[in-house]
């Protein structure tokens, strides 16, 4: 795993045609036979493209340290490697083709195939707005309260304000480092990374001691898109890494979905592109993100309504009676008759039951209307 970078395609496709062992044995040589390809068209780009397929075969030789070594201080430090066709692999990973993981780094008690079954992504913006921070944590109590684990990247804003409203709801979540496991980044996160540890897990591509880069951010936010049914979009600029696990998203044909902000709010902008072209759809509720990623027919929304206003009951006939009465003083039956568009004997018939249900009053000068007519 440290021979190639995390989401080397070329890799990727190397141990789906020969496996690791064999994969790795043709990189250790440093020359990369183009007949890896797996069918004539791909055969003949991999010939056009031989002297590059050859730098990678030399950048593999490079890198090659010592996988042994590496084993050993994973283990050492808390994490287990899990690789595809362990019991614990998540298989809808597989769905990046020759992107997938070549394995990963997990550190933390939950079982992460079975943590990610029901699962959520819940991205967004570093520099995030209270409106921001609130909506995630919420969102993400609501959907560990429901039995789903929130999965982010474990950063700034709304990435550690989902991991927090996660634990509070004492289900599992999902940190995915763009760094090795036993190395804290953000540093101040040193705390939450120890919470999420207890009851979920912090998982990486890469081997202990790796860094994180602005590239590996990037590469690890196809796999914070895979592992779950569906991304929420809570806050993202124009410019945005959480945009970019959204077209991971889109692309895999998971479910993504934007919280609409103030159009005001810079922060909000890319969340409003993604609503706006389509690709997202917009939720505001984690019962309306159950309802899109959750079981069809099972897991639906309550229908969201207004206020019931007493005047809700009435049918069309007598509400255009009530509405024909002015706000102010009193009018006699012919004039309200006339205003709402019916006969004398309907307006008398509809202004007796309206004054029966306390919205007018009969006076001398004629019809008025009581409080609850306001209302």
């Amino acid at each position: 795993m440290r021979m190639a970078e995390a989401g080397d395609a070329v890799m990727g496709r190397l141990i789906a045609r020969y496996g690791p062992v064999g994969a790795m044995e043709q990189a250790k040589r440093g020359v990369l036979d183009p007949g890896f390809a797996r069918d004539e068209k791909d055969r003949a780009e991999a010939s056009r493209r031989h002297l590059d397929l050859g730098r990678h075969a030399a950048a593999w030789a490079a890198r090659y340290t010592d996988p042994a070594g590496d084993l050993a201080q994973g283990t050492q430090r808390g994490a287990r490697l899990v690789v595809p066709g362990d019991v614990e692999w998540p298989t809808q990973l597989d769905d990046l083709g020759d992107a997938r993981p070549f394995g990963l780094w997990v550190d933390g008690r939950a079982n992460l195939r079975f943590s990610c079954l029901r699962s959520v992504s819940v991205v967004g913006a570093r520099a995030a707005t209270a409106y921001g921070t609130t909506v995630a944590a919420e969102f993400a109590m609501s959907l560990g309260g429901r039995g789903w684990t929130v999965i982010s990247g474990g950063a700034y804003g709304i990435d550690g304000a989902a991991h927090r409203g996660a634990l509070a709801s004492g289900t599992p979540t999902v940190v995915v480092l763009a760094c090795g496991t036993d190395v804290c980044y953000p540093s101040a996160h040193e705390d939450l990374f120890r919470a999420v540890r207890q009851q979920g897990v912090v998982i990486s591509e890469w081997p202990p001691g790796a860094h994180p880069t602005r590239l590996r951010f990037l590469i690890r936010n196809r796999v914070i898109a895979a592992l779950s049914r569906g991304t929420v979009v809570v806050q993202a600029a124009a410019r945005s890494g959480a945009l970019n696990t959204a077209t991971h998203a889109w692309g895999l044909n998971r479910q993504l979905m934007a919280v609409p902000g103030p159009i005001t709010t810079e922060v909000s902008t890319g969340c409003h592109v993604l609503i706006r072209q389509g690709k997202a759809v917009c939720v505001t509720s984690a019962e309306e993100i159950i309802e899109l990623v959750g079981s069809i027919g099972d897991d639906l929304a309550p229908e969201q309504r207004g206020p019931v206003r007493p005047r809700d009951g009435l049918n069309d006939e007598t509400r255009r009676v009530l509405e024909a009465i002015p706000a102010r003083g009193a009018t006699g039956p012919a004039a309200i008759a006339v205003a709402a568009g019916v006969d004398i004997g309907t307006a008398l018939a509809c202004l007796g039951a309206l004054a029966a249900a306390g919205f007018v009053e009969n006076v001398d000068r004629g019809w008025r209307l009581r409080p609850a007519a306001r209302e």
